[in-house]
This record gives C-alpha cells, structure tokens and sequence, in this order.
C-alpha cells in the first residue's frame, strides 16, 4: 500500500500547520482558557472559508468528498498548537450524524451552515453511568399523538461544545428498555430552544464542555434523523471520532517530542548540555520511536474506521486508542519529566499538551474499555496482540 501524500494532501498539510504555528499558536489556546466560550467564531468562520470544515463531506454539500485519511492530517496539524476550536465536536461528532443519519432537507438546513462556518453543532450521547455504550439509553423521546413531533426529556452528560453549539443532536429513546439497540433515534434540538438547561463546564484540558437537561423539549418530526437506527450511526460516528482523537494525539505527540529535544540541547547542567548525557539520548529515542508507533497505528484507523465490517472496523480503531493511551501518555509524560521543574509550572507549554493528550485518551473509550472491545472479536486469542501489551508497558 502506497502511503505517500498526494499533492494536494501535502498542500493541505502545509497550509494547516502554516495556520496553525501563525494564526493560532499555543498562547492563544492558553488565553482562550478564560473565555467562556474557549473558541472564537471568527476564527471557526475562517476554517470554514478555507474549507476544512468540509474535508469529510460531499461536494453537493460544500465540501470536498474526503475521508478520515484527510481529515486526520489537518486534525493532527491543528494538534500541534492545541487549536481550540471544536472541529472534533462539531464536524467529526456533529456533522457526520448528520450526514449519515439525515435526509438531503435535513442536512441542507443544519450540516450546510456549519460547513460553511456559520453554525456549529454537538452530539448528546453520554448519560450517566452508560460507560461509553451509545446505544444505553435513558432519555426519552415520546410521540405527540398527532404524529407531527415529539418531546424530549432526558440529561445527557459531558457534551463536547455543548456549551456553545447553534444546535444539539441529541440521542433519546422512541421505544424498548434502554438497552434496545432498535429503540434509538437521534433528533437535532436548539441548544435555545424551551426546556432546554445547559450547564457549562470546563474539562482538564481548559476547554469548555456542557451538561444538558431536557424538560419536556418539543420538537417536530422534521427534527428526527431517519427512523430507529440511532444506534448505528452512533457507533459509525464514534469509530470516527476515536480515530480523530487518536490523529489529534500524533500532533499532539510529535510536538512535545520536538520541544523536549530543543531543551535538551539547550539546557545546560553540571556546565554541559544536558542532551550530551547518553541516558537522555535514550529516553528521547524512546519516545521517537512511540511517536512513530501511534502514527502508524493512526494512519491505519485513519483508512479502517469508515470500513462497513464491523470486525475491521474495531480491530484498527480499538487498536490504535490503546496505543493512543500507552504511547500517547507515556509520550508527554516523559516531556514532562524531561523538562524537569519548569515542566510542572502552568507557564511552560508542555502541560498544555500533556492535559489535553489525557483528554484525548479517555474521550470515546478509555484503555480498559477498547482493550476489552478488540478482545471481544472472533477469533482473537489472549497473548496474541502485540497492540495490547505495547500500550500496557509502554517501554516494550
């Protein structure tokens, strides 16, 4: 398999991390912690004009007619200097609901303004005590009787740009016990809208998520996406966005890779370069070679996680969040460590990276629940996976 960059993927590539290290460095992240939004329209409106918020989508819709494979090499550039605007919220969880799950009308009126960079949209799916299950459901959607809506009453929990979102594409159940997968349905709600209760909250991360309560919000059947296959798309949908996640991550990653190498040849002990001792050549060496383990782990959920086989599917993405949350953590925990005390501080950038590498490694399934995901495949046997026991010692 060829693994070179078209032209205009490097065209993309360079003009992302161009964007990035010019219009949008790590201070502006950092003074972004205070705002409560934690992003800035005019600048959501800019990616929309240069046409990253449509890398994903069809050109009948304003877009380009990607894939994942091109939408992660903008995600991991905008990685590099922490970009806090919400393209993982909005385009990866938001927008592919939307395009996946919604009529032509339906995206026409919701996905088509967000693409442009008018708009932005969240997914509600998490509830409390779901343990990462999309298709666990307990908010509930109830028909009007009439047949022309319906009304929503639920809590959905932690809500990427739920804060800050024009509209909300909830997941509630039209029937069965919450565990049905068949008795999920997705309806995009505004966030304004009668009944809805937003509760913002800031993450680890300095970035700003929402709690939501539904009281009895009405919506009308032109609000619901497609019939009762929620669930699926769902798991579509989530299977992206841990890919993403993970492509975010080898920005994140090569990153504080490069800035501890600078240190080391810069920073001066016992009147030497500290990088001239032979132990800390091997640590950086160490995390050289994690940073290209989870690139490569990238790059294959990148291709796998829009695959209509299941099994392949969660082979790759489980697969590489696990190296994500080994080699990822072990990454910028060793930045830390190497930087010495400086690193701890909030001042210096390093722990920018490594809150927001943490982030990434819980969001969509942690460790635990992807290890146990790949192990539930037919066919694997315990020893065999070589993904697993390098993401439990990272060293290895």
């Amino acid at each position: 398999m060829n693994f070179e960059l078209t032209d205009d993927q490097k065209m993309l590539v360079e003009t992302a991390a161009s964007f990035a290290r010019k219009q949008s460095p790590v201070a502006r992240a950092r003074k972004l912690r205070a705002d409560p939004v934690g992003w800035e329209p005019a600048v959501w409106r800019q990616l929309g004009e240069l046409g990253w918020l449509g890398v994903m989508f069809g050109d009948h819709l304003g877009g380009f007619g990607g894939g994942l494979g091109d939408a992660g090499l903008l995600i991991e550039q905008l990685g590099t200097t922490l970009v806090p605007e919400p393209y993982l919220a909005s385009v990866i969880l938001g927008g592919v609901a939307l395009e996946r799950g919604g009529t032509a009308a339906q995206q026409r009126r919701w996905l088509v303004p967000m693409i442009a960079g008018q708009t932005s949209l969240a997914l509600a799916f998490a509830e409390e005590g779901t343990r990462f299950a999309p298709a666990t459901v307990t908010t509930r959607a109830t028909a009007d009787g009439a047949g022309q809506g319906w009304s929503l009453s639920g809590r959905k929990r932690w809500v990427l740009n739920g804060h800050a979102a024009d509209q909300v594409i909830v997941s509630a159940r039209t029937g069965g016990d919450i565990h049905d997968r068949d008795g999920v349905s997705l309806f995009v709600v505004d966030r304004g809208a009668p009944g809805v209760r937003v509760t913002p909250v800031a993450t680890m991360d300095g970035r700003r998520a929402a709690m939501i309560e539904l009281d009895g919000v009405r919506v009308g059947d032109d609000a619901r996406l497609g019939a009762a296959a929620g669930a699926d798309v769902l798991e579509r949908v989530l299977d992206l966005a841990a890919a993403a996640a993970v492509a975010e991550g080898v920005g994140i990653a090569a990153t504080v890779l490069a800035m501890t190498v600078d240190y080391l040849k810069t920073r001066e002990q016992f009147g030497k370069k500290i990088g001239a001792f032979q132990a800390l050549q091997h640590r950086a060496v160490d995390m050289f070679v994690h940073v290209e383990l989870l690139r490569s782990m990238s790059i294959l959920a990148a291709i796998q996680a829009d695959s209509d086989d299941p099994a392949v599917r969660v082979e790759a993405v489980s697969a590489a969040k696990v190296q994500l949350a080994g080699s990822g953590r072990w990454v910028v925990r060793q930045g830390i460590q190497l930087h010495g005390g400086i690193g701890c501080t909030d001042e210096h950038d390093v722990g920018l990276y490594f809150k927001r590498m943490h982030v990434l490694a819980a969001l969509f399934g942690d460790d635990e629940y992807h290890v146990d995901r790949f192990s539930s495949l037919a066919g694997f046997r315990a020893g065999v996976s070589t993904t697993s026991s390098v993401a439990a010692n990272p060293r290895a």
